[in-house]
């Protein structure tokens, strides 16, 4: 599969540790704009991957000089942010920083997430929503939010709070992990499993986040009973092959 790259911006260099902030982003062309001048407040060099848009998403971000991978076609979450992560891998980045480009993430708590990392104390850092000092989400998806923190308690000994936030800081055992291997359709609660079965560090931290500024989520209520289902029984197939893999070696 080729995958278009913009890189005519160049990015930012000279930084004692060099942080990547990810935007991957399916038509946001209303809101890009908002969300790469909000970035340009911190160090973080930017880039957007952009998972085959069909509205204004790659002129906006063209208009605004940032680096862009453009996916041919849409690839979902899962493989715009291991897009974002291989480059990271391969330009040799320290840190990585998921930010959605629907302008729900705040630049102003990137350091939150980063400090962990940066310390040492953690190899990948959730920036949670539901922990004291973040907004609270709609029930539909407390509930989801609830069943998945079940599953990977029981999968793999973690308590994360918010295992659906895409607010994420990666360092560089996450990084090169990830490059390698990332869930392809909606990996947040996979992923957390993957790295602690890596043996990461995984910490979670409460930062303040916003409502998507324009347009609606593509998870809607039909979509999140699916995507709980098929997630629930994707985890528990996988660590029965997982434990079979692990009795045959």
């Amino acid at each position: 599969m080729k995958i278009f790259i913009n890189l005519n911006a160049g990015l930012r260099a000279g930084i004692k540790m060099r942080i990547l902030a990810i935007i991957p982003a399916y038509n946001e062309a209303a809101n890009i704009q908002t969300v790469v001048e909000d970035l340009r407040s911190t160090t973080c060099d930017v880039i957007l991957i952009n998972d085959g848009s069909s509205d204004d998403t790659v002129l906006k971000a063209e208009a605004l000089g940032i680096p862009i991978i453009t996916h041919p076609f849409n690839l979902g979450i899962g493989g715009t942010v291991q897009t974002g992560l291989k480059f990271a891998h391969q330009k040799g980045y320290d840190l990585a920083i998921q930010f959605d480009g629907d302008g729900q993430h705040r630049a102003d708590q990137i350091g939150i997430i980063v400090e962990r990392v940066k310390g040492g104390e953690a190899d990948l850092v959730i920036g949670s929503r539901t922990l004291p000092g973040g907004y609270r989400i709609g029930n539909a998806r407390r509930i989801g939010s609830r069943i998945f923190q079940l599953l990977i308690k029981l999968l793999s000994g973690e308590t994360i709070q918010d295992p659906t936030s895409g607010f994420r800081c990666y360092g560089k055992k996450a990084i090169e992990l990830f490059a390698l291997h990332y869930p392809d359709d909606y990996p947040e609660v996979e992923s957390i499993i993957t790295a602690a079965r890596h043996g990461l560090k995984i910490q979670e931290v409460p930062v303040l986040m916003r409502r998507r500024l324009t347009g609606y989520s593509s998870i809607n209520r039909r979509r999140s009973a699916y995507y709980m289902l098929k997630v629930s029984l994707a985890l528990i197939v996988d660590s029965c092959r997982a434990k079979t893999l692990l009795r045959e070696s």
